[in-house]
């Protein structure tokens, strides 16, 4: 089937998909063996219809080396939320995540994504194997450095959440490790950047997309390890990322400077 010998899938697509929430992929290097990877997940599987197939490998014939869709959840048979992003005609990876990065909270899932194989053999991506959420490191750089995407309107990602997911986790210990590897990951994005001569623009709004999700997790650690963190975030020099184009935002920057605690308070009001 020429779609499965182009294409290095991010879920496994063979009538089924399957979330990859707390999943851990059982080999390191996403570039070698099967284009499909094996997914060890604690999702479970809903129908995925052969007439999306052919939609997807339609777009593949097209030469478009990244394709993102939606993703919609189930709870008996009932679809309870359908979580929508951008859509965008084909453009380069680097427009598309500007178009992504601010507004799609499925950026990093690499269960919306049917992925060229060519954006890891050529970049040599890895997944970093062991860390907690490890598609938050690589992700958005498959994305950027994707030659070109589109993001269309449908619902290919058909999940229903297990208690066992790392988003219904209830182990304090491994919320720490996940907020401390996303730090870990995000002194890694600044060496990718870098690397790859990630241009200004880009780098920009991906400093911007790690800066806002790491001071997100801050809002999930107690308060003795809520202090240490926020000191962490001040050691990068990391608020110096958050742009302020307009007065809202730099209202939220310089609260920001003051107390990134006080911020988060300031947040949950707003809310």
């Amino acid at each position: 089937m020429k779609f499965r010998n182009i294409f290095i899938i991010s879920v496994i697509i063979i009538g089924i998909i399957v979330g990859i929430g707390g999943s851990y992929y059982n080999k390191k290097d996403a570039s070698k063996g099967d284009d499909i990877p094996q997914v060890i997940s604690s999702e479970s599987p809903l129908g995925f219809p052969s007439a999306s197939m052919n939609r997807l490998e339609l777009y593949s014939n097209g030469e478009v080396y990244l394709i993102k869709y939606n993703g919609e959840g189930y709870e008996n048979n009932n679809i309870i939320e359908k979580v929508t992003g951008p859509i965008f005609e084909k453009t380069t990876g680097e427009e598309g995540f500007k178009y992504l990065y601010a507004s799609d909270v499925l950026l990093d899932s690499p269960c919306v994504y049917v992925m060229k194989k060519d954006i890891f053999i050529r970049n040599k991506l890895l997944f970093n194997v062991g860390t907690e959420h490890e598609d938050f490191g690589l992700i958005p750089f498959v994305i950027v450095l994707a030659r070109s995407m589109i993001s269309i309107d449908f619902y290919g990602y058909q999940y229903v959440q297990s208690n066992g997911s790392i988003t219904r986790n209830n182990d304090y210990n491994k919320t720490k490790k996940k907020a401390y590897d996303a730090l870990k990951q995000y002194d890694e994005a600044l060496i990718k950047i870098e690397k790859y001569n990630i241009n200004k623009n880009t780098a920009d709004y991906l400093k911007i997309y790690y800066t806002n999700a790491i001071l997100l997790k801050t809002e999930t650690l107690e308060d003795k390890d809520q202090k240490q963190y926020i000191n962490e975030i001040k050691k990068r020099r990391m608020i110096k990322n958050i742009k302020s184009s307009n007065i809202k935002q730099l209202l939220r920057k310089i609260i920001l400077l003051l107390s990134i605690k006080q911020y988060l308070k300031f947040r949950k009001k707003v809310k």
